[in-house]
């Protein structure tokens, strides 16, 4: 009989079904985030051990991978005090980070061309790590950003003048306040 049980809490062990969270304030109960070491691909030029993060789910699959990695560059996380208007930009979307979930990694699909991209802390404080920006051709630009912390505002992520189509920007960062909102644009 005791045999028969060992492949049972096995299985349990292995999906994680042992653990059983206190209901939250709700009444509902709140499992903890699931953690996953980043994957990256290869030529990443990146060279730290890798996070375990929690991913957001994508909202729909991205077209085109990294095939190419341009050399690295050092975010500089400066503020900008003129922000650009609404009008010069052709696309945006964001990510709200919870400070619960430690490192996040999440990605967000532009295919869109433009000549910048922006950064802006809607609200609360985020850590940054790195950023990934893939292109329609398939190179890629990775974004060094030091473990930079920074309050609500508007940063320069990239620019690139002669504009160029990206295909999805790929993040790590995790929020230092409970909860924090993220958003990326392009402009034209």
């Amino acid at each position: 009989m005791k045999r028969r049980l060992i492949p049972f809490f096995l299985l349990l062990v292995m999906f994680g079904l042992q653990t059983i969270t206190a209901p939250s304030a709700d009444g509902q109960r709140r499992k903890p985030p699931r953690r996953t070491v980043v994957v990256v691909h290869r030529g990443f030029p990146i060279k730290r051990a890798p996070r375990n993060v929690v991913i957001h789910t994508i909202r729909r699959p991205y077209r085109i991978a990294p095939r190419l990695y341009l050399p690295l560059l050092t975010w500089g996380g400066v503020l900008v005090t003129t922000v650009p208007g609404r009008d010069l930009m052709v696309w945006e979307d964001g990510e709200t980070l919870i400070q619960d979930e430690e490192w996040t990694e999440f990605t967000l699909n532009c295919e869109n061309t433009g000549t910048k991209i922006w950064l802006e802390v809607v609200s609360g404080k985020v850590r940054f790590d790195w950023a990934e920006v893939v292109f329609g051709n398939g190179e890629a630009q990775a974004v060094e950003m030091q473990e930079f912390v920074r309050d609500p505002g508007y940063y320069l992520l990239l620019d690139f003048a002669a504009g160029r189509e990206v295909d999805h920007v790929r993040m790590v960062a995790k929020a230092e306040s409970p909860e924090a909102r993220v958003v990326l644009k392009i402009q034209k």
